[in-house]
């Protein structure tokens, strides 16, 4: 099997998951009657400090189901220009909910400027869209939203009547890193989404937490986009069982991508940009070569990655330290190579 470092979305279940999964008991979840989906929504909104959670494929569709939820047609959302929900998402919520994004630009840390976000806060009158949403996401490009910033966006949030959304694909890396419960995170926010198939393992899914009465709305959009499952409690089985076993072990990433970013650094042909490193991600430009040639190269060693400048270089559970020795070691052979 090939060592894949082009996202932490690449794992596949390993076979005590996939024996939960074949032994979960099912029912036609719009229905709400599959139990298993039903005590994974409870587990997600516990451990996020919500009053309930929706259980959705994707990432992309939690984020818009939030979207969709907090904004009417014609209201507008602040989002960072290149945050996963505005620049990755297909324009979902302009496409179907007509709502208008306004995004700024992130700050090197991977926060929202507040002055600028300010500065962004449509006037109440009819020639502007109605802001109605503010959208952070944790972990940012493996970056981790400071705690003391994050309770700043909350209060100014309440002081300018917007709502707030947290694309968590990744909170659980944040929080790990943080050594912080995820709970302490969610706390600022009034939904929150995460994701079960990237660095938790799981082959699919995702859930949106928040208050009841919200997540009632959502689960109606959630239907209107095609998000409606049945016996779904096949994959909410894999989600339980990587909330279980697969949070504390995200540390173990944490550490190889550190290792990668050291020895990577010590490759004059690289610029290894400076958050690299922080939790499973590493971002480095090549100064020699191409990435084509790079992915190319590595691809007849059964390394791959994703073809792009700068390089990002993504640990997960199905890579090891001794996988990423190799990619370091194929990295040095290309360069040498040259």
């Amino acid at each position: 099997m090939p060592y894949d470092f082009r996202s932490d979305t690449v794992t596949k279940p390993s076979a005590p998951m996939r024996k939960r999964m074949a032994e979960a008991e099912v029912g036609d979840d719009v229905y709400r009657d599959d139990p298993t989906v039903n005590r994974l929504e409870e587990r997600a909104a516990e451990l996020m400090g919500k009053e309930a959670a929706l259980f959705a494929p994707s990432g992309t569709q939690t984020n818009l189901l939030a979207i969709l939820t907090h904004c009417g047609r014609g209201d507008e959302y602040i989002v960072g220009q290149d945050g996963h929900s505005y620049k990755y998402e297909g324009g979902g919520a302009a496409i179907f909910g007509s709502i208008v994004p306004q995004p700024i630009e992130f700050e090197p840390d991977g926060t929202l400027d507040l002055s600028r976000v300010q500065a962004k806060i449509k006037p109440r009158d009819i020639h502007f869209a109605r802001t109605r949403l503010l959208c952070l996401e944790n972990t940012n490009w493996g970056r981790v939203l400071p705690m003391e910033y994050l309770a700043q966006v909350s209060e100014f949030a309440k002081m300018n009547r917007l709502s707030t959304h947290l694309d968590g694909a990744r909170i659980f890396n944040a929080a790990v890193k943080l050594k912080l419960p995820a709970v302490r995170i969610a706390q600022y926010f009034d939904t929150v989404s995460f994701c079960l198939s990237k660095g938790l393992g799981a082959p699919v899914g995702s859930l949106l937490c928040g208050k009841k009465e919200f997540i009632e709305e959502a689960r109606r959009w959630r239907k209107v986009l095609g998000g409606g499952m049945r016996q779904a409690g096949i994959l909410a089985a894999a989600g339980l069982y990587a909330l279980e076993h697969n949070i504390e072990r995200l540390e173990e990433d944490h550490a190889n991508a550190a290792f990668l970013t050291e020895q990577l650094k010590g490759m004059p042909e690289l610029e290894v940009l400076p958050y690299s490193g922080i939790t499973n991600m590493v971002f480095a430009y090549l100064r020699k070569g191409t990435p084509e040639g790079l992915a190319s190269f590595l691809n007849e060693r059964e390394i791959l990655i994703t073809v792009r400048n700068p390089l990002r270089l993504v640990t997960h559970l199905d890579v090891d330290r001794k996988a990423v020795r190799a990619l370091v070691d194929g990295i040095k052979d290309y360069l040498a190579s040259l």
